[in-house]
């Protein structure tokens, strides 16, 4: 066999392995697209359920320049926050995203907002690349997650994370020890997010309860 016809097969069958290679990816990610989504969206609901006590359904909403409306499935709009309602249809809250740097990577969260208290009443970490034993306390650690049960949103002061021990406001978070870049992150988090959602919900709610 010649150099030639030799160096063309080889092209040939990695041709085909790349071919057969392309396909095979397309086809699983096919197969697992809709099974990723729906485990985000499970994921989802049970943040929801977690950091806004008594909702037991999820509504989607967007909020944006031109007020709240409901977003329902199937709809070419994304929500970007939820509300949770009880077993009496009541609406108990909303629940609402933020994310800050921290020490490994950003953290994303979603905490309640319950917009009658004016308090954040539940904090959920989505996600989170802390140093495991120090850093992913924020996900853990119980003293820490008792912040979220009633912390002051009511913007007349900036959420804030202060040292372990050292809370005496409403709207202070009692940090972790050995933990501060990671705790102080949950902080800038909902600091950054109620100022930038609760001005417009507000609003939204004012003009369409």
């Amino acid at each position: 066999m010649s150099a030639s016809a030799s160096s063309f097969k080889l092209v040939s069958t990695l041709g085909g392995i790349a071919i057969f290679s392309g396909i095979l990816l397309a086809l699983t990610y096919e197969i697992t697209e809709p099974l990723i989504a729906q485990n985000e969206s499970e994921a989802l609901e049970a943040a929801v359920f977690e950091v806004l006590p008594g909702a037991v359904e999820r509504e989607n909403y967007l909020l944006d320049d031109q007020g709240l409306r409901k977003v329902d499935a199937g709809s070419l709009e994304s929500p970007n926050l939820y509300a949770g309602l009880n077993e009496e249809g009541e609406r108990v809250g909303f629940a609402l995203p933020g994310e800050a740097r921290g020490y490994a990577d950003v953290v994303r969260v979603l905490y309640g907002y319950d917009p009658v208290r004016k308090q954040i009443v539940g904090l959920q970490v989505l996600s989170s690349n802390e140093t495991p034993g120090l850093g992913d306390r924020i996900e853990k650690d119980v003293a820490f997650r008792e912040n979220f049960t009633a912390l002051d949103a009511s913007l007349v002061h900036p959420i804030e994370t202060v040292k372990h021990g050292e809370k005496t406001e409403p709207w202070q978070i009692d940090g972790i020890s050995g933990a501060t870049v990671s705790s102080k992150a949950i902080g800038k988090a909902l600091s950054e997010s109620t100022e930038a959602w609760i001005p417009p919900l507000t609003t939204a709610l004012e003009e369409r309860p």
